[in-house]
This record gives structure tokens, sequence and C-alpha cells, in this order.
């Protein structure tokens, strides 16, 4: 009989779990959501043995949880679902790393320690004598790299044969007096749980079933306790822990040379600096994007949009349709309709490849964590904090993760500003239309793409500022604590694996609701209301824009089509590019470009393009706003605030700048004075702070 096994994967975040978790599984991996959550779940089989079931759990730095990440994991860890605990370690920062395993050796179950990144040790002039810190914690410690794909078979192994941990971790002999009370009042013998009802663990409280007397009696306890250490109960545990690690830190771990800057610290005071942090940030994301859409992509995309989809796609097309013989409206449908609107976004496929082999590049350095400490500085003095920085971060991909990592974000207030901002950020999504409107426009730019990226962030700023003055969200600022990592060489696999995921990602958007898009755009601009087959101008889709149309006409959009172009991005913001090329009977590439330098001006076609930067999202990402906010109406208050941001933006930047380059002023520059001016009020307006609940406040 086959004896199966099944490791669970553990650490700090940024501690090489996923790394671990990649190489262990290779491509044989499940992704789904644990139940009732929506929060990623990443099992696998083990390549080399597959009776090897691994299970990655969302990273923690404790089993406190505050989040749903964090929830997730510790129920996991009290279940019986898994036989041995894996438990990943950042070699480098080991004794802030060393507090989870304390807790994971608690619980009772067989736990292996991964000494990660000891690559980096050598260099540091540290050292770690795991056999001491074997000794000292009772659990098997391998030594690993995941960077250089070593020591994974010796982890497995010991994995294998691991048991129950040998050792209890003692503390202060008063500490110990309490647990044990606690224990001979409760007769819980399990430490983890001992520990928790000392802490007032609501979960473990609920889960002990204790009785109104015993529930009094190790209050009691604990209240001594608190008196006898002059400090609260959480206080109590963590100084405990940390004093425990600290003498066995120093025991083990050895430094050849005094405290010295290391690579990172090196390089960080310059790129986290005050005053070059910012400006190296805003060159990097400048680099980023003109090496994506106006360098490297665009010739990959020229190739697909001029030949594949401009000649040999639709060439092919033809003759296979001539020789069977369809029928002329059958070949529209498919020339005009389905080849020319998921062509036109397709082609942008290079660009979103080049896009996120830099961003990539930059996550798997370490730099993009630098950039939430960066922002934090900034964000402080708006009201919010580098946390709501991350969920930004994480929007660039996709808007939806974006908005769901907002729940990592403690304060109730905090949070949902931060929902409400986090799209504003240019997603994968609205890089075809950044490209299009770059490239048909403004070719030789080299400012324009990344100009997005600015103003998405620049906008988060202005609209916190705004949101932070208000009554319902007002409040202090929560503090941000950022573990940083090491600096290292990208490991191309993970690279590779990040950007081909985002590109397998934005093909299926394509082929699913895309092409169901530019099926129905092609119906409703073929046909008129009497299902007759009419000219586009002439159609069920012009009738409805020009009925629209003058409501943007302010903007500077002259045409019907760029009005029902916004409206169906809702669905998915790349389909504003395939419905141009089915409206304007426009092959991808140059064709469209054509099109859209007939139909707009530079100053219209950029506000164009901040509407759809920073009105509201895809109706999937609005599903995810809903979710996360609970409520209709503050998902209603989210959206009405993202499209009115990004009408008055662009309201202003085309009036204003209409009256900049003829010198004339008229209504409608008085209302972009007024708009701007009704903005600058809310901006410089004094704050109404409303001091958070017990609920909403930081836990520490």
């Amino acid at each position: 009989m086959i004896d199966n096994k099944r490791f669970a994967l553990v650490g700090n975040p940024n501690s090489g779990k996923t790394s671990t978790f990649n190489i262990l599984t290779g491509s044989n991996q499940y992704v789904g959501n644990w139940p009732g959550v929506t929060v990623a779940r990443k099992s696998g089989k083990y390549t080399k043995d597959k009776t090897i079931a691994i299970q990655d759990l969302p990273g923690i730095y404790s089993l406190s949880p505050f989040t749903p990440e964090e929830k997730v994991t510790r129920d996991y860890l009290l279940s019986d679902d898994y036989d041995v605990v894996i438990n990943i370690v950042d070699a480098t920062n080991i004794e802030r790393n060393l507090y989870l395993t304390t807790q994971l050796i608690e619980i009772g179950k067989p736990v292996v320690l991964a000494l990660n990144m000891t690559d980096l040790l050598e260099r540091n002039n540290i050292s770690i004598d795991i056999e001491k810190l074997s000794y000292a914690l009772g659990i098997p410690v391998i030594n690993i790299s995941a960077l250089k794909n070593k020591g994974f078979d010796a982890l497995i192994a010991a994995s294998k044969k691991a048991v129950n941990p040998e050792v209890v971790l003692s503390f202060d002999e008063r500490f110990e007096a309490s647990i044990a009370e606690i224990s001979a009042v409760t007769t819980i013998e399990n430490r983890f749980s001992l520990i928790k009802l000392f802490e007032k663990d609501a979960e473990m409280t609920q889960l002990a079933h204790l009785s109104p007397a015993q529930e009094k009696e190790v209050t009691e306890i604990v209240t001594i306790t608190e008196k006898i250490f002059l400090d609260d109960r959480q206080s109590i545990v963590v100084n405990e822990r940390y004093q425990y690690l600290t003498t066995m830190v120093a025991m083990v771990e050895s430094k050849s040379q005094g405290i010295r800057l290391n690579f990172s610290d090196k390089i960080d005071s310059f790129v986290t600096s005050r005053i070059f942090g910012l400006p190296f940030f805003l060159f990097v994301m400048w680099a980023v994007y003109y090496i994506s859409i106006q360098t490297v992509g665009i010739s990959g995309t020229d190739w697909v949009n001029d030949v594949l989809f401009g000649e040999l796609v639709p060439g092919i097309a033809q003759k296979i349709l001539d020789f069977l013989h369809i029928a002329p409206i059958a070949q529209s449908l498919v020339l005009d309709g389905i080849i020319s609107g998921v062509g036109a976004v397709l082609g942008f496929i290079p660009q979103i490849f080049v896009l996120f082999i830099c961003l990539g590049v930059l996550e798997d350095s370490g730099y993009m964590s630098r950039v939430a400490f960066v922002m934090d500085r900034i964000f402080r003095r708006f009201g919010l904090s580098g946390k709501s920085f991350i969920p930004m971060l994480i929007a660039t991909g996709c808007g939806i993760p974006g908005v769901m990592a907002s729940r990592t974000i403690e304060n109730e207030r905090d949070r949902r500003i931060t929902i409400m901002v986090t799209t504003f950020m240019p997603c994968s999504a609205k890089l075809p239309v950044i490209a299009l409107v770059a490239g048909a426009l403004f070719p030789h730019n080299s400012l324009i793409a990344p100009s997005a990226y600015f103003v998405g962030i620049l906008t988060i700023i202005i609209s916190g500022i705004m949101l932070k003055k208000t009554k319902m969200l007002g409040g202090s600022v929560t503090p941000f604590i950022m573990e940083l990592p090491n600096y290292h060489l990208p490991k191309w696999s993970n690279v590779l694996r990040y950007a081909f995921d985002k590109g397998i990602s934005f093909i299926k958007r394509a082929g699913t609701i895309i092409l169901a898009a530019t099926i129905l755009l092609w119906f409703l601009q073929t046909f008129d209301f009497h299902l007759h087959v009419v000219e586009t101008d002439k159609s069920i889709l012009a009738d409805i824009g020009r009925v629209i149309m003058p409501v943007f006409l302010p903007l500077g959009w002259t045409s019907w089509q760029a009005t029902v172009s916004t409206f169906t991005g809702l669905l998915a913001k790349e389909t504003l590019v395939s419905t141009m090329g089915v409206l304007y009977h426009a092959k991808p590439g140059v064709e469209l470009e054509t099109a859209m330098q007939h139909n707009f001006t530079q100053l219209s076609a950029y506000t164009l393009l901040l509407f759809n930067l920073l009105c509201a999202p895809c109706f999937a990402a609005i599903g995810a706003i809903y979710r996360e906010m609970g409520t209709a109406k503050w998902t209603g208050i989210a959206v009405g605030f993202q499209c009115g941001i990004a009408y008055a933006i662009s309201f202003i930047v085309f009036q204003l700048g209409s009256s900049i380059a003829t010198g004339r002023v008229d209504i409608g520059t008085v209302l972009a004075v007024v708009t701007l001016a009704i903005g600058c009020y809310y901006l410089f307006k004094k704050p109404t702070y409303l001091t958070p609940s017990l609920k909403e406040s930081v836990n520490v």
C-alpha cells in the first residue's frame, strides 16, 4: 500500500516559500480558492514522488490572525489535513522568522525547518550552526537555496521521517507557572492552545468550551500575571518569545566581523533615500514603459498587427470563406467582427509580455517591496500608509486581486479608501488602450505611456486626500511595518512563469469576453432596429452612440464611436480597442492608428486615455469591489466616485488645454476653472478626522 504524505508549506512573506513550492511541484499545481473565502489556494504533487501532496499556505508572520489569509493558514494548521509542516525561514533574518516557528512547534505536529537564502550568509560573513539550532528547537533543520535550487532532496527526505517536536520551548518561570495553572483549570494540555487562552484569543476560547467558572479562573490568572509583569497579556507573550529567540540566536549565529552594511543595505541607502528614492522609482517606471511600449515590445506588436492579423489571418480566412461559399453577411461577421475585434486586442500581447517580464524582474529582485516603503513617506503625508500601496502594485497586473488585497488593511476606513482608489492604477487590460493612443497620436513621445502610471498614482494621492477629509472615511493614519527582502538576481524561470501566466490570462479574456463582445458589436453596428442590414452610421449602435455622445463632447470626443467604445470597456478595458477596430472598419495596426488620427486630436485622444484609465473598472472588478465592500451602497459610492473623478480630470485637461492652445476663453474654460477650484478646496480644506473604533484600530 502506498503511504501518501501531506506537507504544508508555511513561512513569512518574502521568505522564499512560493519559490520553494514552485521548485517542489513544478507545473503539477492546482490553483483554486479556500472554501468560503476568496483566498488563493495552491496545491501540488512533488515532482519526484507523486505520493507526496504539498499545500502552499498564505504567508504570515504569526498565528494571531487579523486577515482572511492569516485565518486560513491558522485554521489549516489547527486541522488534521496534513502530516508535516515545512517551515521556510529567511536565514538572513532568522530571529524575526523564528517567531512563527515557535508557534508551529507548540501546535505539536511534526515540523521541519528549511533555512533558505543560506547562500547569502557567507556573503555577509554570517554562519549558523544548524546542529545547535536543531537541538535547541527539537526539530530537523535543513539548509536550502531556492535561488540555486539546492537542498530540496534533503528537505523532502527529512520531512518524510519527521516526528513530533522533541523539545518544549520554555519561557520565564513566572509565565510558565501561569500556563501550568491554566492547564490545571481547563484540563487542556496542548501548549499552543494554552498560550492562546492566556492571550484571550476569542476563537480558541470558543473552541475550548470553558464553563463560566473556568473562564473566570483563567481571567484571574491572566490578570495576576499582567500585574506581575506590568504589561498586557499579548505583549507578555511577544516579549517572552523574542527573549527566548534572542538568547537562542546568539548561541547558533556567529559573525566573523562587526556590524556592517551588506549589499542590500548599500543599495537601499540610495533607492529608498528621502532624496533619491522617488526620482529613481519614477525613472524605473519610465524605463519599464519605454521598453515595453515604444521599443522592444512595439516590434513584436507591429508584426502581429500588420502581418499576422493584418494580412495572413484575414487572407487565409477570406480564401476559406470563399471556398466554402459562405454568405457575405457571415463573411462580414468573421472578417469585420471577430478577426478585426479580437485581433486588435491580441496584437498587444508582445507589449504585455515584455511589460510583465520587466515587472517580474523588479518583483523577483526585491525592488518592488522598496516601492511600498518609498511611497509610505508620501502616502503618510496625505492620510494613508504604505500598506495601501501594496494592493495598488498588485492592481498593475489586474484590478481584481488588487481590490482583494485590500483585506490585509486592518483599519476599515483605510481599507475602503484603498478599494475606491486602487483601480486608478493602469492594469494589463488598460495597456492596449495606452499603447493605441501612444502609438497613434504620440509615436515619438516616450512620456505618454509612462504618464498613465504617474497619472494613476497622482490621482490616488489626490483622491485619497479628499476622501480622508470626509466624515465617513476620515481617521488617523495607521502604522506600516514591512520586512524588506534582500536583493538578489532574478530567477528567470520565476520571471517567465509570471509573464506567461499574465499573458495566458489576457489571451483567455480575448477568447471569451472580448470574442462575445465583438460579435455583439458587429450585430449592433450591422443592423438597424428593424433588423435590416445598413451602413454603420445608420445602425443600432450609431443611434445609441449619438444619444450618449453629448455627455462626452466637453471632453473633446466628436465621434459616437468613442462613446460606444468607452461603454464596452466596462466588459473588459481592452474591449475598447477591439470596439474601435470594428466600428472604424480598421484592421489592427496601421489602419486603426490612421482611423484614430482622423477622429482625434492629440488632446482629445489623451482625454480618452485619461477617462478610460480612471473611470469605473470592468464588471469583474466591480464585482470584487462589491464583495470587499459588502454592501451595494458602498459599491455605488465607489463606482460613482471613480467615474466622477475620471470625468472631472478629463474635462479640466481638455478645456484648459484647448484654451491654452487656441488662446480663447469660453464657457467650457470657466466651468473647468470652477471644477478645478472646487477640487482644490476639498484638497486643502481642514481635515475632519475621526478617532477609529477599537475594531478599526491596528492590532499589534
